[in-house]
């Protein structure tokens, strides 16, 4: 039987991609994963499949489960010398200013491939191959460039993506921006993704890809080894549940960061019974739980033991904040049997780095300094690395079924918590949800603390209540996420909803 499924992507590609798998007798599991692999060589520099990710999947009968495919801290073998070397500072004008490390020394050991091919082993339906076909054609006939891709070009075409000559040649017009629209065929890639697609998810670690992958950031200087890849294996973990109002959610429980504040956030706004959630309590919320944050888990040695700790406070602190009278790419799939898959994924902002003779964009989650917080390379190798993202399924007991995630660095839980806000407890649809201003609490390099948001009279006039400043964006700002979600009905209808922030698709198929 073929299902049916709401799909919510990134751009039209990764959309179809998931409805051709459908078509060939996938389920959300595989429709998700394939959707995510069109994503990673389609929006270059918001994501490549040399990335990490989180899988977050609720059967159809049984609990939810979360595969953890995040980066590792490389340098098995490596010599102390290679430590704190290889990386190339970028500075770039995203979100008000922003730098970035990028070049070889920046690159994790990446996990995507490992932990979609564990979901698929143990969730699939479909064959392997058929997961990747889609992904295969559009780099090797051709994809036009998205809106959100030309964004993020005109920030990094000199800096992060002019230091490497074949990424220079590929993703940029000599020197210049991509613009949307412009095509981009690589036959380089597609042949690497050939080779994964006959051989499985194994060859990116034991394989001529992960050979090529190691060996290349080897040869330039950085830390990544073969032994790195070989040792790498996701890691399965239970849900990190939490109620608010009627739903069940499930997010990723430590050593993620983003699964646990949220969790703490919806916790917090889900502790004020049946009174209304105004967007002053929200910002309570995401103060009081980004501080804890801040202070607790961004430094911490022991991220799964700090999460636990976030958690034990806010249990304990709940009625101090809500009195009763406060790089990356998403994709979310539920289908018509009420499987629901939400898969984010991030290669940070980007090495720069192709992989000589494959095509393929590393990552750079060593160089992001707000993963980074206890210094670049301080991790030992093989220690998980901090992560934002915040994957998310939920249920209701008539028998919804919802998926949902965003890309967006720190803004990804506050993002999600404010448009689950609005669906969960104050009952709109999704896109009206996802439409509605937003606002973020933002810790600056400073120390100092603003509420950032997107232009809106009546939020601004909330808002001051709070007591900090505040600094506006233009309507439906790219900083502040791009949410994709999709949800089965009671009545088995299926829809979904994205966001006008970033260039997204969906489809009912």
């Amino acid at each position: 039987m073929t299902r049916r499924a709401a799909i919510a992507a990134p751009n039209p590609t990764a959309t179809q991609s998931a409805l051709e798998v459908l078509a060939d007798g996938g389920n959300a599991l595989d429709a998700t994963v394939a959707a995510m692999v069109a994503a990673s060589v389609t929006e270059p520099g918001i994501i490549s499949p040399l990335g990490g990710c989180y899988i977050n999947l609720w059967p159809e009968h049984g609990s939810p489960v979360v595969v953890d495919g995040n980066v590792e801290m490389p340098g098995r073998g490596a010599s102390r010398d290679r430590f704190g070397q290889g990386l190339i500072e970028c500075v770039t004008t995203y979100g008000g200013g922003l730098t970035t490390y990028a070049g070889p020394g920046s690159v994790a050991t990446p996990g995507m491939f490992a932990a979609m091919g564990w979901a698929h082993d143990r969730f699939g339906a479909a064959p392997w191959a058929d997961l990747l076909a889609p992904a295969v054609r559009a780099v090797d006939h051709g994809f036009c460039v998205s809106r959100t891709a030309e964004t993020y070009s005109s920030l990094v075409a000199d800096s992060i993506f002019a230091w490497d000559p074949v990424t220079r040649d590929v993703y940029t017009r000599e020197g210049a921006p991509l613009r949307a629209g412009d095509l981009i065929v690589d036959a380089d890639l597609a042949a690497t993704l050939e080779v994964i697609a006959a051989e499985g998810a194994s060859v990116v670690y034991t394989g001529e890809v992960g050979h090529a992958l190691a060996d290349d950031v080897q040869a330039r200087g950085g830390l990544l080894t073969r032994a790195d890849l070989a040792a790498y294996t996701p890691v399965v973990r239970d849900a990190l549940r939490a109620r608010l109002r009627d739903w069940d959610l499930a997010c990723n429980p430590p050593p993620a960061i983003g699964g646990p504040v949220l969790t703490a956030m919806v916790r917090l706004l889900g502790s004020a019974d049946q009174r209304p959630v105004t967007a002053k309590d929200a910002a309570t919320v995401m103060r009081r739980v980004l501080d804890i944050r801040l202070s607790r888990m961004d430094v911490a040695s022991d991220l799964e033991a700090a999460g636990s700790d976030l958690l034990a406070q806010i249990a304990r602190s709940s009625g101090d904040v809500l009195p009763t009278p406060a790089s990356t790419a998403h994709v979310s799939v539920v289908d018509s049997e009420g499987m629901a898959c939400a898969i984010t994924a991030s290669s940070g902002y980007g090495s720069g780095m192709t992989v000589a003779g494959s095509g393929m964009l590393a990552n750079n989650a060593l160089g992001e300094p707000e993963l980074n917080r206890r210094g670049m390379h301080s991790l030992r190798p093989g220690t998980r690395m901090a992560s934002n993202m915040a994957p998310t399924t939920a249920k209701h007991p008539d028998g919804t079924v919802l998926s949902i995630g965003t890309p967006g660095a720190d803004r990804i839980t506050t993002a999600l918590a404010q448009v689950l806000l609005h669906v969960c407890v104050h009952g709109e649809s999704l896109q009206e949800a996802i439409d509605r201003p937003r606002m973020h609490v933002r810790h600056l390099d400073d120390g100092s603390v603003r509420i950032d948001y997107e232009r809106d009279p009546d939020l601004a006039a909330v808002l001051e209540d709070v007591g900090l400043p505040l600094h506006e964006h233009e309507p439906h700002a790219m900083f502040f996420g791009g949410v994709g979600a999709a949800l089965r009905h009671p009545d088995g209808a299926l829809s979904a909803g994205a966001d006008p922030r970033r260039a997204a698709a969906t489809a009912v198929g």
